[in-house]
Formats: C-alpha cells, sequence, structure tokens
C-alpha cells in the first residue's frame, strides 16, 4: 500500500475527543478504549456505534492520543478513513461526532451516514 492510500485510511483523535475518552475510561475499571464501528442502519444507511472496551481484537486499528484509545476495526476503517473523531460540548448537548470525508450525506442526528 502507498503512503497515499495508507494517508487516507488515517483516522484522527481531536484533543477534545482524547481528553473525554481518557476520562470516561478512567471511570471504568475494566475498560481500556473506546470502540467506533460502523454498522448498515440508521436514517442514512449506515451508522456509528460507540462501545468501551476492555480488549482488543486482531484486527483492530488502534489510534492513540494524550493517553486515551480509539479502537477500529478493518472493516469498519474501509468507511471511515480520512475521518476526525472529536467530542463537542455544546448548546445542542455533548456528543462524539465524526467528520468523515467518505460521507455524501448526514441525518441530522449526527450519527448515521451514507456513502
Amino acid at each position: 500500500m502507498g503512503a497515499d492510500a495508507k494517508n487516507a485510511m488515517k483516522v484522527e483523535m481531536t484533543e477534545a475527543a482524547a481528553r473525554r475518552i481518557a476520562r470516561i475510561v478512567s471511570a471504568e475499571p475494566d475498560k481500556t478504549a473506546l470502540r467506533v464501528s460502523v454498522e448498515g442502519g440508521g436514517c442514512s444507511g449506515f451508522s456509528y456505534k460507540f462501545d468501551l472496551v476492555g480488549a482488543r481484537n486482531d484486527d483492530d486499528v488502534a489510534i492513540e492520543r494524550d493517553g486515551a484509545t480509539i479502537l477500529i476495526d478493518d472493516l469498519s476503517l474501509v468507511y471511515m478513513g480520512g475521518s476526525v473523531i472529536d467530542f463537542v460540548d455544546d448548546l445542542m448537548g455533548q456528543s462524539f461526532q465524526i467528520r468523515n470525508p467518505n460521507a455524501v450525506a448526514s441525518c441530522g442526528c449526527g450519527t448515521s451516514f451514507s456513502i
């Protein structure tokens, strides 16, 4: 795989997301990372799923920053390549948000997308 292809598959985590993940995981003694996956369904065709996990699978790619870890399986990475995972705290509430350059449409809730 060339450098351009590897960069296209890269997923980044913002500082705000890293801080929030580290805080959540520190309160859960048996959890070590946030798993982000893509599933079929949702209002736009695909949806993101977020789970706290205590173990890494063989096909996981780990994104690490400031003591926080996000795990993404190989299949989900195909749909998320080039994405940025952020944590937003604004008037609308608190949530993890994924800015995915592969998504051509998304729903208002921000957890569903189509490619």
